[in-house]
């Protein structure tokens, strides 16, 4: 399974609603009351009430993601001024849309092409968070999990030091020095040119084949753990290495890469759905460049001058 499936992905999740007006709430208006609690629907508190209609919490923070105030699942405090901000401008907003339907405005060709460009804006975005939250559950998110897991499991790591000098010459000297008995470590921190390992006695840790340069792969894995390899030669230079354990690769715990997996089911969804769709409904697409108008190897539409006429 390919976990870099959603990078593929050209469009994300629109947002449920149009963004507000930008107006300047004014707090201290007099049209606005701030009265007591009200009843709650499980943790989705009213926070206003205007003309019997009702603005939740959750229509808040909604629309502080499609104004990408906050991140989408972030947490937005009741006391917030970004809460307060786009609740004012939640209630302008409903306030205006009650004044336009008593004047009849939504019957109006304009309203009616309007409203039915967010119909379906609408509907897609529900059609899309049903279908995500039926397949994104617990079950399918520990199957990707184990999937990878086993995965992982096939591997190993190796932990290594290594020292790193320009030459042949200067590491031949040192594979005699080890050889008379000196210290891995200590020849690393005297000699060694890797200042990212040279203070920790060229100790680069464990890591897998996919981690590291494919000529240290080759190294590294093909030495016995205990042993120092011969002398080879990288872009950076020329290195001894020595091999000091070994062991499977690690898995990670569920809960850390659960976010991961959250990501790579949603988009794998949403890529099945809409390929699916395109292969089942019929789709025309139109031409409506003009006569004249010719495309670069941009892609670009590129405006050409008229054929001289006779």
């Amino acid at each position: 399974m390919k976990l870099m499936l959603w990078a593929r992905i050209s469009w994300v999740l629109l947002a449920l609603f149009i963004a507000a007006c930008g107006s300047d709430p004014n707090p201290a208006n007099e049209t606005t009351r701030v009265i007591g609690p009200e009843p709650t629907l499980s943790s989705d508190p009213i926070v206003a009430r205007i003309q019997g209609t009702d603005i939740r919490r959750s229509d808040v923070i909604r629309e502080a993601e499609a104004q990408r105030a906050i991140n989408e699942g972030d947490f937005l405090r009741v006391d917030d001024p970004v809460f307060d901000r786009i609740t004012e401008e939640l209630i302008d907003q409903r306030l205006l849309a009650i004044e336009a339907r008593r004047r009849g405005l939504e019957n109006s060709p304009a309203a009616r092409e309007r409203l039915a460009v967010a119909e379906e804006r609408i509907l897609g975005n529900v059609l899309l968070e049903t279908v995500i939250d039926e397949a994104v559950t617990d079950e399918a998110i520990t199957r990707v999990y184990n999937e990878q897991a086993s995965l992982t499991g096939r591997s190993d790591e190796v932990s290594a030091r290594h020292i790193q000098v320009a030459t042949r010459e200067e590491i031949d000297a040192v594979v005699t020095q080890l050889e008379a008995g000196a210290d891995f470590g200590e020849l690393a921190i005297l000699l060694s040119e890797d200042i990212a390992t040279r203070m920790q006695g060229g100790n680069l840790g464990f890591f897998s084949r996919q981690s590291v340069l494919p000529e240290f792969a080759q190294v590294a894995f093909s030495t016995p753990v205990g042993t120092v390899s011969e002398p080879f030669e990288s872009t950076s230079g020329w290195h001894v290495l020595r091999v000091d354990s070994r062991r499977a690769a690690e898995t990670p715990d569920l809960e850390d890469v659960r976010p991961g997996i959250v990501r790579f089911l949603t988009f794998e969804q949403i890529e099945n759905l809409v390929r699916s769709l395109r292969e089942t409904v019929e789709v025309e697409r139109f031409d409506v460049r003009p006569a004249n108008t010719q495309v670069d190897n941009n892609d670009m539409p590129v405006e050409t001058e008229p054929e001289p006429t006779e």
